[in-house]
């Protein structure tokens, strides 16, 4: 695990910024996604979430990611989680078969259009979403209370003018700081207790802590 410090905490892109936390608030719209996955679906994509972005944190990034910040990383791993692991993916991502991998998805027809679907700010359809359109056109609130996380939620801190985005891992929270450079690929894990005594209390997702929005669910999860 990588050291984590304020710097890298502080060290956030632009392209994380996010919008206001009154406008974060008010969720997906009710139309925004075609279909929803089932409850098994669902444990099960939260599962292969969690073993994507394990495998970034600990392999280091994939080079078929693009676009690496905090919104990258919850783009990537989604998009993945909705595919089909099979042989050749598990080779291309250098997941092995353990015998403890998530089952499928299992996916209809109508639910496979939710890979690299994201509704956009405008409202538009595509491949891409900014953390803004991630956050308000793609989750919904679920809470404060950390209590309430379920495996790959995204808390979503605002800061004024820095906002960032992090990954629910149960344990563990995960994140990209949205700086990339030749010896820091960007990639960071904290443990939940860390987080929450984190010196700069702007950064501790705490229900007393103003700066910290809450918890946020992809849309499309039962």
């Amino acid at each position: 695990m990588m050291a984590v410090t304020r710097r890298h905490l502080l060290g956030l892109a632009a392209g994380c910024a996010v919008l206001p936390l009154a406008r974060a608030l008010t969720g997906a719209p009710a139309a925004a996604m075609p279909a929803y996955l089932s409850k098994a679906q669902s444990r099960a994509f939260q599962a292969w979430m969690l073993r994507i972005v394990n495998a970034q944190m600990e392999q280091g990034p994939s080079p078929r990611w693009q676009h690496r910040d905090c919104a990258g990383l919850v783009r990537f791993a989604v998009n993945e989680a909705l595919t089909v692991h099979d042989a050749r993916w598990m080779r291309a991502n250098g997941i092995g078969s353990d015998g403890q991998l998530p089952p499928e998805l299992e996916l209809t027809p109508a639910q496979q259009v939710l890979r690299n679907r994201w509704v956009q700010t405008g409202g538009t359809v595509g491949h891409y979403v900014s953390a803004i359109g991630l956050v308000q056109n793609n989750s919904r609130f679920i809470g404060r209370d950390v209590n309430q996380a379920q495996p790959g939620d995204l808390l979503f801190f605002d800061q004024g003018d820095e906002h960032h985005l992090m990954v629910w891992m149960g344990a563990r929270i995960a994140y990209h700081t949205g700086t990339v450079t030749p010896n820091d690929n960007g990639l960071r894990t904290v443990d939940v207790p860390q987080l929450k005594t984190w010196k700069d209390t702007r950064w501790q997702p705490a229900v007393d802590n103003p700066n910290f929005a809450g918890m946020f669910r992809l849309a499309f999860l039962t």
